[in-house]
């Protein structure tokens, strides 16, 4: 599994995680690496695989999600010919192709029960018996799993077997979102970008406008530095003028006036419960603005005000008349506004 891909990352909390990962490298044991989408749970694996007595040798991946439940035992374990329909020549599965090495098992949570129960026996014993075989293999394989779920929970809910969890949690390495990750939004996004920069030729890199650098500094990121990533390389690579700051960045590679309008079958079908409310309970389209802080009114208008127009200009290049028709503001009143908020000493 080669990653281009480095540790990017300052704050202590993303440290710790990657020291963590750095100790239990050289032990044989069962790692589980949890995170949100996005965090790095693959480079974490890969560290602590090259970073192990078995570094010269095979990691091998398996995304469990990525499978139907009828393929994942004859993935993980392999195949006599003949075992099932479609089967014409034996087959080993990514326990033998891991032996002497390191399998890292993505997605861990969306095995099945009778894959599990088969995965618990393979830790335990060190045996994988192929489908359709009589006789068990020995192998010798560190397994490192990594998941979104909490595993815990679906453990005492009866989805996860906690013995197979008992057995996989030596070691627990807790990536942290993004959002929590204190200076390292741009860090990492001053390395996208110089990076991208560098890809398309250009002769410098211009860096971020002061508005942009706060709009990123501001954004969720759900998908964390994946989601970065993306963000920061699409607004490289589609500006025009290398010689000025990114003025603009687009969050929402969806977002376009000529979206699709809604289908009629969907109109017709009964909304969820839940589809005002994001996946930790809060409204969707909820303000930036923490009502609760606001002590000077004007203040936050004004400062809303500036941020608006400052997102605007850039999205048209600082082109003000194209600025104003979007805005719905004649020429003179963006005008007012620019001077207003000392926005002329950016435009340059």
């Amino acid at each position: 599994m080669e990653r281009e891909n480095q540790f990017i990352g300052q704050s202590g909390a993303f440290l710790d995680a990657v020291e963590r990962a750095s100790r239990a490298a050289p032990m044989r044991r069962p790692v589980l690496v949890i995170g949100e989408r996005g965090t790095g749970k693959e480079l974490i694996a890969e560290r602590l695989h090259r970073l192990s007595d078995r570094w010269d040798e095979n990691l091998v991946t398996m995304n469990c999600a990525a499978l139907p439940e009828t393929l994942i035992e004859a993935e993980l374990f392999g195949h006599e010919a003949g075992a099932f329909t479609g089967a014409t020549r034996a087959r080993e599965g990514r326990f033998e192709e891991a032996d002497k090495g390191t399998l890292f098992l993505d997605e861990l949570g969306t095995l099945s029960m009778a894959a599990q129960e088969r995965l618990l026996r393979a830790v335990e014993y060190g045996e994988v018996t192929r489908i359709g075989a009589s006789r068990p293999v020995r192998v010798d394989v560190r397994i490192v799993a990594a998941t979104n779920e909490d595993l815990p929970r679906l453990a005492a809910e009866g989805t996860f077997r906690a013995d197979l969890l008992d057995r996989l949690s030596f070691e627990v390495i807790t990536l942290p979102p993004l959002r929590v990750r204190d200076g390292d939004i741009g860090v990492l996004a001053e390395y996208f970008a110089r990076r991208m920069a560098a890809e398309l030729g250009w002769d410098g890199w211009p860096g971020f406008a002061s508005h942009v650098q706060r709009e990123l500094e501001e954004h969720p990121w759900p998908g964390n530095v994946r989601e970065l990533r993306n963000v920061v390389e699409r607004s490289v690579y589609r500006w025009d003028n290398p010689d000025e700051p990114i003025a603009h960045v687009q969050f929402d590679p969806f977002e376009s006036p000529w979206k699709p309008l809604e289908s009629e079958v969907r109109k017709r079908q009964p909304a969820r419960a839940s589809t005002d409310f994001t996946e930790v309970g809060q409204p969707e389209n909820r303000s930036a603005i923490d009502f609760e802080t606001i002590d000077d009114l004007r203040g936050a208008v004004d400062a809303h005000e500036r941020s608006i127009v400052e997102h605007a200009l850039g999205k048209h290049r600082w082109n003000q008349r194209q600025t104003a028709k979007a805005l719905g503001l004649s020429y003179d009143q963006l005008r007012h506004c620019i001077k207003k908020h000392g926005l002329m000493e950016e435009a340059g």
